[in-house]
């Protein structure tokens, strides 16, 4: 993605007026300018070159009284769905950006751009092509918090190489067919999946990385990891991080072997403040680390010797989904830390990558990529990827029910009192965004309707998708508001309504069937004995527990329904004959 085209270029410039803005602006390109009539292409020698081009010329330098129109250099058939959009607030939060993406169609994945300029680039993929032009049209120049968006096409490497359709079912992706996924495609994820980060000071990263490499081509060697050390990030920093790909045994000993090689240069270097060991962690993973009560962090400093502390939620952002484990003591001890924290880390990946896989084929169409759960795989700085999640309509698109689109649900969330006002947002802006971008209707009953509890009902009506979103959500946004202590999961109740005829069925015999449901799920389910059924002879169900738990059960139960209501439809009778007239 590292040729550009130059537009609105006059007819009197030639490529020598050209070669010179790129040397007056200092930027790089390993080709000579391709000149057409009214403009020009030309290459850079990687993306970066190129996103400096495009931010420092266009719109803003003129050449022979015209200014000059820079932008990527898209071939008509990878002009599909793939946007870039620059110049974003650097502190947008999620639900902002999301809302305002949702708004033109579902999105499928949403990169950020790693770039020397002080706002910020993401790369957008819409599900088609219409929405992707729609969004286009809507937000190139809209205005942002006085930023001024940028938006143009970028190839859309999919689109060339899916061509017209060989007669398979529409929006199916054939297995073999190039989707970027990690974990291992096709495959239950591996350990090896997550890869170890950490930060390092900036004035270690030359001895880490030794004279022409030499030293960090030893670790790669000796510990079979993969190691990138993103010195381009946030320019002028204090701090650089690292990401190693190995084992989990690789990665420690790549991390041990990268701890003894700064603690050697502070030395030498007579450097005398303490070199604690930084690792960053999701924030999806942060409170399973921590544990209950702050019990998990507790046990591995015991075990370990070490003191542990970790950043604020305060600190993320939409580009920033990580959170910084600082671990003190002796590089023995810290090495051990990291061990269980890694341990414990990759657990929760697991957990929740098997979670999505049972959503997704749970949910018809799920299309995970557009959750915000885990960023995508590829950026420094980013998690996991979950893009290996089957694609909307690869499961058919049919519902529990059996029909060709999903049935609305209605569920009842409930949250604490106090955070009613971080889930409306300022004049509503908040939960307008929400419900845009999960398409669910999302109602928070008043306050004079609250029991004895503290708490508020949010009602959301939606099919499974917009459940999952809706409350993926909402889960997310008490936590990052700190309702729930850092040390504590984020745990809600949710009611789901089933007929009464069906309860039992939810139940079981001797409540079997509600057992082997709670040990499925994790979560806690009660059908409360003795309900008097509503005016639509309903009954309430309990759901408690954390989001994917909540979710699972939710899906279960579904299920059973679904089975209850196949059950009472009238069987056809096809190829019955019709009555015989008796003879005489």
């Amino acid at each position: 993605m590292n040729k550009l085209y130059i537009g609105n270029v006059s007819s009197e410039v030639c490529e020598d007026d050209l070669a010179a803005i790129f040397e007056e602006w200092s930027i790089p390109h390993s080709a000579p300018f391709l000149l057409k009539t009214g403009y020009a292409f030309v290459d850079c020698p990687d993306e970066k070159a190129a996103m400096k081009a495009i931010d420092v010329l266009s719109g803003k330098v003129e050449l022979h009284g015209k200014v000059l129109e820079v932008e990527h250099s898209v071939p008509k058939l990878q002009r599909k769905c793939k946007l870039q959009i620059r110049n974003i607030p650097p502190h947008m939060q999620w639900e902002v950006l999301d809302g305002m993406l949702a708004q033109y169609g579902p999105v499928e994945s949403c990169e950020q751009v790693n770039t020397d300029t002080p706002t910020a680039v993401v790369n957008v993929r819409y599900g088609a092509k219409e929405h992707a032009k729609l969004a286009m049209e809507k937000l190139n120049g809209s205005k942002m918090e006085n930023f001024t968006l940028k938006v143009s096409f970028i190839p859309d490497e999919t689109a060339a190489a899916e061509g017209p359709s060989a007669g398979g079912r529409r929006g199916y992706v054939a297995r073999g067919s190039s989707r970027s996924c990690s974990p291992s495609q096709g495959g239950r994820a591996k350990p090896s999946d997550l890869p170890l980060r950490i930060v390092v000071p900036t004035q270690f990263v030359g001895a880490i990385i030794g004279k022409e490499g030499a030293t960090i081509r030893n670790i790669t060697k000796q510990t079979h990891s993969k190691i990138d050390i993103h010195r381009k990030e946030n320019a002028g920093a204090a701090e650089k991080p690292i990401t190693i790909h190995s084992t989990p045994e690789g990665c420690s000993n790549a991390c041990t072997t990268i701890m003894e090689i700064m603690q050697k240069e502070a030395l030498d270097t007579k450097f005398t403040e303490e070199i604690p060991l930084k690792i960053l962690a999701h924030n999806n993973f942060v409170g399973r680390i921590i544990g209950k009560d702050g019990r998990n962090l507790k046990k591995i400093e015991v075990n370990t010797g070490t003191r542990i502390t970790i950043s604020a939620l305060q600190d993320l952002t939409v580009y920033n989904p990580e959170r910084t484990i600082t671990v003190k003591g002796t590089i023995e001890e810290c090495a051990r830390a990291e061990e269980e924290l890694m341990k414990k880390m990759r657990e929760s990946f697991l957990s929740d990558v098997d979670a999505m896989h049972i959503q997704a084929h749970l949910i018809p169409g799920l299309n995970v990529n557009t959750l915000g759960i885990f960023p995508p795989s590829g950026s420094p700085g980013m998690g996991p990827s979950m893009s290996c999640m089957p694609p909307p309509g690869a499961h058919g698109g049919f519902s529990s029910f059996g029909q060709g689109h999903p049935e609305s649900e209605t569920v009842h969330l409930f949250i604490p009192a106090l955070a009613v006002g971080a889930i409306i947002g300022k004049q509503g802006q908040h939960i307008k965004q929400l419900s845009h971008f999960a398409g669910a209707s999302i109602k928070i009953a008043p306050a004079e309707e609250m029991g004895p509890t503290p708490q508020r009902r949010v009602t959301i009506a939606g099919p499974p998708e917009a459940q999952f979103k809706a409350q993926c959500r909402i889960f997310g946004k008490l936590k990052e508001e700190n309702f729930f202590g850092p040390k504590e999961e984020v745990k809600l109740e949710a009611h789901i309504k089933v007929p009464s005829f069906a309860a039992g069925r939810v139940i079981g015999k001797g409540g079997k069937t509600v057992n082997e449901l709670q040990n499925l799920t994790c979560a806690e389910v009660v059908v409360p004995r003795d309900q008097t059924p509503d005016e639509n002879d309903q009954v309430i169900v309990k759901i408690s527990g954390h989001f994917f738990a909540c979710q699972l059960a939710q899906r279960k139960i579904q299920e059973i329904l679904a089975q209850v209501k196949r059950q009472q439809q009238p069987k056809p009778t096809s190829g019955a004959q019709p009555p015989q007239p008796r003879r005489k």
